[in-house]
């Protein structure tokens, strides 16, 4: 089975014969079959060259960066083998008929809202009282059939999570306070962590993606955009709240990640290399958890439904069957 590579240490990444080769600017060296490689995330400099991006897009490997502060900063998206001329004048096709974008916009934004409400729900059956906000929240869905614009869509969704994160002081355990959702920069550590694991669900959906007939740039719910994969954004919001958010209530009602885990000299922005290391770790293990799927009537990955999700989307847009976003039936 491939996994996902993550790099932490300085230095260079090239290709040794049929391997990659990581070596330490201390000169320790690695090497890596590319068979068992299905992405690579790099949390550090690295060097590499012409030769070695070619040998990995041979066999479709992405490549996620991020930055000192763990912050995702792009990714090298290897030439598309899955090409579909057909398919990408639908996906366009589906984005400026204005009506049909806000059906699937709107499919998105649906999903999303059922996987926070389930959460909520979970905690609360557990000792959590956060009914007040399922109220709130339940109320709030009703709202998602009413807007007629993508910012209307997205404000409905601003209300939902801003209700949705008042809650997590009463879920998380330890004694930190979360007022509110801040992005840029982060301003303590709850915001960090959001960050940092959303952005490894926003590189894994676009990894999926591309094992897909679709072109990540053309999106429905965010807007696409320059530089920007944004079709991966979509699909996460499906994800986040079942895979990042159960993730950080684990991590941190574990004590697995503390204050300790951050820099406070850098007013938490910067995770230290053994807890972004952790969290990592943490996520690949949870994204390799089984469920069996109740259409399929096998047992699936939460990986792999990432990659159900833009098979979903693609049958919608070629008109085989009507896209409805993923929702927990466990």
């Amino acid at each position: 089975m491939k996994q996902s590579f993550y790099v932490y240490n300085n230095g260079d990444l090239k290709r040794k014969d049929n391997t990659l080769q990581f070596t330490s600017y201390e000169g320790e060296k690695r090497d890596i079959p590319i068979e068992r490689i299905s992405d690579i995330y790099v949390m550090s400099e690295m060097s590499f060259n012409t030769a070695f991006l070619s040998y990995i897009s041979q066999y479709g490997i992405p490549i996620h960066f991020f930055n000192y502060y763990n912050f995702y900063t792009g990714s090298f998206y290897p030439k598309e083998s899955l090409l579909a001329g057909q398919l990408l004048v639908k996906q366009v096709a589906y984005y400026t008929d204005y009506e049909k974008r806000m059906v699937i916009a709107r499919k998105f934004i649906e999903a999303a809202a059922d996987s926070i409400y389930r959460n909520l729900r979970y905690y609360n059956g557990r000792g959590k009282d956060v009914s007040k906000f399922m109220r709130d929240i339940d109320s709030l869905r009703n709202d998602i059939s009413k807007a007629e614009s993508i910012d209307e869509l997205m404000g409905v969704e601003g209300n939902i999570r801003k209700n949705y994160y008042a809650a997590w002081n009463i879920i998380i355990e330890q004694e930190i306070q979360f007022e509110k959702r801040v992005m840029h920069p982060p301003d303590n550590m709850i915001n960090s962590l959001i960050s940092f694991v959303n952005s490894l669900i926003y590189a894994k959906a676009l990894s999926e993606i591309y094992h897909t007939q679709l072109n990540p740039t053309i999106s429905y719910l965010h807007e696409p955009g320059a530089r920007r994969y944004s079709l991966s954004l979509d699909i996460s919001e499906i994800f986040k709240p079942l895979i990042g958010d159960r993730l950080i209530f684990s991590l941190l009602n574990r004590k697995q990640i503390t204050e300790d885990s951050f820099t406070k000299e850098l007013n938490f922005l910067h995770l230290k290399k053994e807890a972004s290391k952790l969290i990592a770790a943490e996520f690949e293990k949870r994204l390799k958890t089984t469920i069996m799927h109740k259409e399929l009537g096998k047992q699936v990955s939460y990986q792999y439904l990432i990659r159900l999700e833009a098979y979903k989307l693609i049958k919608h847009l070629i008109g085989e069957k009507e896209y409805e976003g993923f929702r927990i039936w466990w």
